[in-house]
């Protein structure tokens, strides 16, 4: 059991199953409504509770009924939620629009994780881990924090996920300057093909190739239903399994935690550690949620 410590979002999602994905100008039906706990550092921080690691995590969130929520289901999940602030603002939530085929669009708002800033508290909690994950939706300060003290040695690893484009970054999250010094100094790299793309303004295996070039130790490219590239040195593809797919959302967290898993704390191979990620994330798209279906170690042989 290793100890790792996840900083940035612990969220509400407000999910909209819809008749379609609506295009530009165009229009939708909601077929169902449900709200569940998500955001991308909860979420990575439960899937490898899952896998039996010693999980925390350092976010912030309001005073209403939505906090609540969200502090109970990081609960029922084993994650301790001591680093979890309460403020005064509105919890920070995320509009969920799925679609029939299980893909979905995610539109996130709220002032409360915005408003997140790393502690002496939290600062300890992360040199005493194993790993701490933070992604580019925290706020510019926290993951500026979290870089700079890998950098000096003060923390043992550290795995950053770009999550979005840099439009949607944009005053709310990590900045272009933050975003370089992550690439020059994570233990692991981890964006999907569209992220990627607004960062480095290439495909995805060129920027993997890039992002190793840059500094990152291991870097993992996501593209979706086509797989990832990974790699340490030289770029690989792996493929995705291929599941009868429920719903999305989680996907990418729940790959990046079996990464952290696999490959930073068990460290296997890039190859073998992205299909484990590979396995963790096809089997969260079988139900429906962030959370939906959470591999265990025996669901991914080890």
């Amino acid at each position: 059991m290793a100890r790792v410590v996840a900083v940035g979002s612990a969220v509400l999602d407000r999910v909209y199953g819809l008749s379609n994905l609506p295009e530009p100008d165009g229009g939708a039906f909601v077929r169902d409504y449900e709200e569940r706990a998500g955001g991308v550092a909860a979420n990575v921080a439960c899937a490898l509770a899952a896998l039996d690691h010693e999980t925390s995590v350092v976010s912030r969130v309001g005073r209403d009924d939505a906090a609540d929520r969200v502090l109970d289901s990081l609960a029922d999940y084993g994650v301790d939620a001591s680093g979890v602030r309460r403020g005064d603002d509105d919890t920070s939530y995320a509009l969920v629009l799925r679609g029939p085929e299980g893909d979905r669009m995610i539109v996130a708002g709220g002032d409360s994780v915005p408003a997140l800033e790393l502690t002496a508290e939290d600062r300890e909690r992360v040199r005493n881990a194993d790993c701490a994950f933070t992604s580019a939706y925290a706020p510019d300060g926290a993951v500026s924090d979290l870089v700079e003290m890998r950098a000096a040695g003060e923390t043992t690893a550290l795995a950053f996920d770009l999550a979005g484009p840099l439009s949607e970054l944009d005053g709310r999250g990590a900045t272009r300057e933050t975003i370089d010094r992550a690439a020059e100094t994570a233990d692991l790299f981890v964006t999907n093909e569209v992220a990627a793309r607004s960062y480095l303004d290439c495909g995805p295996e060129e920027a993997a190739t890039e992002l190793l070039e840059r500094g990152a130790e291991r870097v993992a490219v996501t593209v979706g239903a086509d797989g990832a590239y990974v790699g340490t040195d030289d770029v690989t593809h792996v493929a995705a399994e291929s599941v009868e797919t429920v719903d999305t959302t989680g996907a990418g967290d729940a790959f990046t935690a079996a990464l952290i898993h696999a490959w930073v704390l068990d460290g296997r191979e890039a190859t073998a550690a992205a299909r484990v990620a590979t396995a963790a994330a096809a089997r969260n798209c079988t139900a429906a949620g962030a959370r939906g279906a959470l591999a265990t170690r025996d669901d991914l042989s080890g």
